[in-house]
């Protein structure tokens, strides 16, 4: 690709971001850098391919009519081979008119969004044939979430389930069938995902201020849940329950209903006419989920099913990972990866994204209802039900069946008795459940595809239905077991099944080998981006994600930079010890002591003296949280904390988040005779990611401990034995020695990466911890604050180190002279 000199920005870029959008094929870097860089590049590479095509035109016309000259010159004593001739002239006129046939869809997508942004009527989408509406739809029915036509007994009830197709009659579709589904073909494009719903609309009020706001076709996606203005359905609260709901309504929609009786509700959001109208809107302009919903209401369409119509068209298409990394999600989304540009924003998780999308749980109680709804609708049906899906349902009861054994259930009259914690391999457990002998290939492909068995409102023969029925009965249990069939059918090596017989009984299925995946996304994609803040260990990722999955080192191209504050902008301590000379070393032994928690107590104390504005205090977890608390509140060490400082606590729930953050900031800015606030959260809790506590929120982040995870943990005991098996070691350690010490360290990074947001911004981070003085450990921390990072032994200087604080201006000051 051709190197850009300048690259369009909403202001004057960062050297770092300059560098960050040259360095990578498509230009891209974080924020910003990300949009206008990728775009930058997709500008170039139209641009580009418009010019090669016209060239190409030329040639041909231009050959065409030399061969036209030539054979009308040629006398009959020099007689061209006439095969070879005709050959010639067949493919360059097929190459002339597939060049011609591209321009004119090109020009016609150009003058069609350039009607759109400029509120031009669209007169064909009102006077659309009646075959055309019946293609709107079919695009709408391309996922596995919809049903196959009916073709049985128009009387027959609606949960008769519908027919499939056999081993041989699959076998005659072809791929063109599917393709003629399509009303629109894919043009190139970028798709942009992140892991929160919050973080990727920051991302799209990114690309609303970038220059390319006006010029270029973005679409966002979410779920139903998100997405959903049909307040009914709205208002059932679970995403499952929603997702069913919404199904039942299309089938009614569409005459798919065959039960004698009155007729049922249908959505009135989805109508063909109104989502192709919502479709030419969002294309017009750059929306979020907010503006999405607003639409929606306004033009009386789904935005759900609008958005997703608009993805074929679109240049920029925004998403979360779900979406993008689950092959069975980004079909049914019309999600097309192929020579596409996949960007991965936040991708410091992405392994354990990987594995948790992969994975899959079946409680014991889900498994007996599963099997209770079954069998009533088997027995309900029996009649009508022909031999081949007769079998198939007895294929899945006997596998239902063959799980509860395993957890130690007992079959007893219809109904199943359960009686600690194994793990096994997949064919272990297949063994061991003596289902070894099921096909689960078939049952999923043949009967879960076909049939929709797992989306079927179940009820029992003798039940009245009603709303409040129809509610409990949408969140059936069938759609769990299919995901944990899916899961079964990964290969023997790449997971293991953990069995819990105690308390609440589960069989989970848990992935090891998030590569297996991602595989077929780097091998489809032209070109993915893996972006992230804190991604250090970088060598470890690429180990787990990339060389794993089969991709080159010479395929792969680094870039990392530095931070745009000055030095003096940040100032990062480990302590040793605290103020009364106790050695700080946060093990599980010793940090519940009442020494280490008053010692922990002064610390904080001493901080909240000297630091103005906010204070947040990261604990390694909600468990160890509480008992501090309640140690310093019987102490009274809590209430000299807050003589100091208001204090507040992260919420347990999540919608309370917003309302404490609020709370927090207003109350520094206020100060109410205080000095700020002081704020208590827990790493890998609801703030320590996607939080950004800037300025006087954040001007000293304190890390108490080291977050590792629970090595008594059987899944992550079998996650480091696979990766000790099937990864090289590494500078003396084991590979599974690293995972541990990676999860924490990146729990640590994401967590005092909350503050300083901002060139001008400025903050303290106090690790609180001896072990933080590891070489090994403070090689993991960023680049940018491993290289400011001071040891104290103890106490004193640190203390003095934080009293002396630049301010914005970038004056020195002390600051304990106003806060003492």
């Amino acid at each position: 690709f051709l190197a850009r000199a300048q690259f369009p920005f909403p202001y004057q870029p960062y050297n770092i971001q300059e560098e960050f959008m040259q360095a990578l094929p498509t230009g891209t870097g974080k924020s910003l850098s990300l949009i206008c860089g990728a775009l930058s590049w997709l500008t170039d590479y139209e641009e580009r391919k418009r010019q090669e095509a016209a060239a190409l035109l030329q040639e041909g016309e231009e050959a065409l009519s030399t061969n036209a000259a030539q054979s009308s010159a040629v006398s009959s004593s020099a007689e061209l081979d006439w095969i070879t001739d005709f050959v010639q002239k067949k493919a360059e006129r097929d190459l002339v008119s597939k060049l011609k046939e591209e321009e004119l869809k090109r020009k016609k997508r150009e003058e069609r969004l350039e009607m759109i942004r400029n509120n031009v009527q669209l007169k064909y989408a009102v006077k659309r044939k009646s075959y055309e509406e019946d293609e709107a739809f079919k695009l709408l029915q391309l996922s596995k979430e919809e049903q196959v036509e009916a073709t049985g007994d128009q009387e027959d009830e609606e949960l008769i389930i519908a027919e499939y197709e056999s081993d041989d009659e699959s076998k005659i579709k072809t791929e063109k069938d599917e393709d003629d589904e399509l009303v629109e073909e894919h043009v190139t494009k970028i798709y942009y995902c992140s892991r929160t719903h919050s973080q990727l609309a920051q991302f799209v009020h990114e690309v609303q201020k970038s220059p390319f706001s006006k010029d270029i076709s973005v679409v966002t996606l979410g779920s139903r849940q998100n997405l959903c203005i049909n307040e009914e359905v709205r208002q059932l609260g679970s995403i499952q329950r929603i997702n069913d709901r919404c199904m039942e309504m299309q089938k009614n929609k569409h005459g798919e209903r065959h039960f004698r009786g009155p007729a049922k509700s249908v959505c009135p959001y989805y109508k063909a006419s109104a989502l192709q109208q919502m479709r030419d809107v969002v294309l017009g302009a750059v929306h979020d989920i907010e503006q999405l919903l607003k639409l929606g209401r306004e033009t009386h369409s789904c935005p759900y099913y609008s958005t997703r119509l608009a993805i074929p068209p679109a240049q920029l298409v925004v998403l979360p990972y779900q979406m993008v990394l689950h092959e069975a999600t980004r079909r049914a989304a019309g999600v097309q990866l192929k020579g596409q540009v996949l960007i991965i924003d936040e991708a410091h998780n992405l392994s354990d994204t990987l594995s948790c999308i992969h994975s899959a749980e079946l409680s014991g109680a889900q498994l007996c209802c599963a099997h209770s709804q079954l069998s009533q609708y088997a027995d309900r049906y029996k009649s009508r039900l022909k031999a081949k899906n007769l079998m198939y349902i007895k294929q899945i009861l006997f596998v239902i069946e063959g799980l509860v054994r395993v957890l130690g259930g007992e079959h007893k009259s219809g109904f199943f008795v359960l009686l600690g914690t194994e793990m096994l391999t997949i064919n272990n457990f297949l063994f061991k459940a003596q289902i070894d002998n099921i096909n689960l290939f078939k049952v999923l492909q043949r009967y879960f595809e076909k049939s929709m068995i797992s989306r079927k409102v179940i009820p029992a023969a003798d039940q009245q239905e009603s709303v409040e029925t129809e509610k409990v009965l949408s969140a059936s249990p069938m759609m769990q077991v299919e995901g944990f069939f899916m899961a079964l059918t990964n290969s023997n090596t790449d997971g293991r099944v953990v069995v819990h017989k105690q308390g609440a009984s589960s069989v989970k299925f848990l992935l090891l080998n998030p590569a297996v995946h991602f595989a077929q996304v780097l091998e489809e994609c032209r070109a993915v981006i893996i972006a992230g803040g804190t991604m250090q260990p970088v060598s470890d990722f690429k180990q787990e994600l990339l060389f794993s999955a089969g991709v080159g080192e010479e395929r792969i191209t680094e870039f990392s930079c530095g931070h745009v504050i000055p030095p003096e902008n940040i100032l990062p301590l480990v302590l040793c010890s605290g103020p009364s000379g106790q050695e700080l070393e946060f093990t599980f032994q010793n940090r519940d002591t009442p020494r280490m928690m008053d010692e922990t107590g002064r610390i904080l104390s001493n901080i909240c003296n000297v630091v103005p504005g906010g204070v947040v205090c990261f604990f390694p977890s909600y468990d160890y949280s509480k008992r501090i608390i309640s140690h310093w509140e019987a102490s009274g060490t809590l209430t000299r904390l807050a003589n100091k400082k208001k204090i507040f606590q992260e919420p347990k729930k999540a919608n309370q988040v917003e309302q404490v953050l609020n709370e927090f900031s207003r109350c520094i800015q206020v100060k109410l005779g205080l000095t700020g606030a002081l704020l208590f959260s827990v790493v890998g809790g609801k703030m320590s990611e996607g939080i950004n506590f800037s300025d006087d929120l954040g001007r000293c982040v304190v890390m108490v401990g080291m977050p590792y995870p629970n090595i008594k943990s059987p899944e992550l005991q079998e996650k480091m034995s696979y990766l000790d098996k099937h990864l090289p070691h590494s500078q003396g350690r084991s590979p599974g020695q690293a995972l541990i010490e990676n999860i924490c360290m990146k729990a640590v990074n994401q967590s005092i990466g909350r503050a300083i947001r901002h060139r001008g911004d400025y903050s303290s981070v106090v690790l609180c911890d001896r072990r933080y003085s590891r070489p090994a450990t403070l090689s993991k921390l960023p680049t940018w604050i491993k290289d400011r990072t001071t040891t104290h032994t103890t106490f004193g200087p640190a203390f003095a180190a934080l009293r002396k604080v630049r301010n914005i201006t970038g004056s020195a000051e002390l600051l304990g002279k106003l806060y003492f």
